[in-house]
């Protein structure tokens, strides 16, 4: 005590919400984490036989996080080797994978028996084989199109602090030539050099996602369809395909629009598919539709610019006419890790974009005019969600379905 009297109580700016009272809940899960983060509770659950299960797998799923970067790796290696094509025919002994890929024999051992523990591969009678997970591969342009993009996701991830506090650039940005154009405020640039090597990557991953849509959505009862950001026309084509008396139109940059005319033309449709270029951050859209689809584009922009491109398919539309958004969506029931953690990162290092739930997406339809926004089923939600919107048959706005 002082001399002179108790000291005066220190003036501390006390933040309200720390004067809020605690849920039941967040003192439970607080417990809970105590415990978990226990050395002696780790060990005891381990070796007590209720708890040892659940124990051994949470320790697994730990490990898997710490290795899957090894995993992925080993996925990049069989693919570069053609591994799952060279098993494609039958099992092979490991003497002539080894040949076959220019490895030397220990290294082909261990990557076969790094592609058996990863299912990729089996052991057979005759040396090894396809795994489940290796078969699904054999010809399958698109996912061995993106194993191979990967690598410069895998560059800019080396140091993922680096990354989250930005001030560089990275490999993904200089991959889309537009990307850091937008990002600074720009129109979407990019020549034919510029914008070959990924219109040739979206072509190669999209027809799995057009097959979803198709599945999914009956176009035969539309009569013209704009794909907007619709790249060289995969989607376009496979529609055209689908629905015979479909016109169809899509929209990109110019040179991506060129690449999308020649694609028309070797698929004979040029008689009823056209391509447009322009870009939707300055340019209107083309009119005469009754039907725009949005494949895998507003996850590459932030909502200011999703609320740009929203309002333009708007425009563009009649009463009646209808949106369909394809894309990767967030929170998407047994694959929560694939929208904030894979494709946050992902879009982090392209520059720009970011992932959201259906339930986000259906707000910012809603905010653009659209109304009964449906969700629709697809065989695969991990790589394809859908909503549908509609535009009010009188051509207004409605704030709900």
């Amino acid at each position: 005590m002082s001399p002179r009297g108790p000291l005066p109580a220190p003036s501390v700016d006390l933040d309200p919400e720390a004067l809020a009272p605690i849920s039941w809940r967040d003192r439970w899960l607080g417990w809970r984490d105590r415990l978990l983060a226990s050395p002696a509770f780790q060990r005891r659950a381990a070796r007590f036989p209720l708890s040892r299960r659940v124990a051994r797998r949470r320790a697994a799923e730990v490990f898997d996080l710490v290795a899957g970067f090894v995993y992925s790796q080993v996925l990049v290696a069989c693919v570069r080797l053609e591994v799952f094509r060279l098993l494609a025919g039958g099992p092979l002994p490991i003497e002539t994978i080894a040949e076959r890929t220019g490895l030397g024999l220990d290294a082909a051992t261990r990557l076969l028996d790094a592609a058996v523990a990863l299912r990729l591969a089996e052991r057979r009678a005759g040396g090894y084989g396809l795994g489940v997970r290796g078969a699904p591969l054999v010809g399958n342009a698109a996912v061995v199109a993106m194993v191979e993009h990967h690598a410069l996701l895998y560059a800019d991830l080396a140091d993922p602090v680096a990354l989250l506090r930005g001030g560089f650039r990275t490999r993904l940005a200089a991959y889309w030539p537009y990307a850091e154009a937008i990002a600074e405020g720009g129109a979407p640039k990019g020549d034919a050099s510029q914008v070959a090597a990924y219109s040739a990557l979206m072509s190669a991953s999209q027809p799995l996602v057009a097959e979803e849509i198709l599945a999914a959505v009956p176009f035969a009862s539309h009569r013209r369809l704009l794909d907007v950001g619709g790249g060289e026309g995969t989607f376009a084509i496979a529609a055209a395909r689908r629905a015979p008396n479909l016109e169809v139109v899509t929209f990109d940059l110019p040179a991506v629009a060129e690449r999308a005319k020649a694609r028309f033309a070797e698929a004979g449709l040029a008689h009823r598919a056209t391509a447009v270029g322009g870009s939707f951050l300055a340019d209107a859209l083309p009119e005469g539709a009754d039907v725009v689809t949005l494949v895998r584009v507003l996850h590459d922009h932030d909502d200011a610019r999703v609320r740009t491109l929203l309002a333009a398919v708007r425009r563009a539309l009649p009463g009646g006419g209808t949106l369909v958004v394809a894309e990767p969506m967030a929170a998407t029931p047994g694959a929560e890790a694939m929208g904030d953690a894979y494709f946050g990162f992902y879009l982090l290092a392209m520059g720009r974009g970011q992932p959201r739930s259906a339930e986000r997406l259906t707000e910012l339809l809603h905010d653009a005019g659209f109304h009964r926004v449906r969700r629709v089923a697809t065989a695969l939600p991990l790589q394809t969600g859908l909503l549908v919107a509609e535009v009010d048959l009188r051509g207004k706005t409605r704030a709900r379905l």
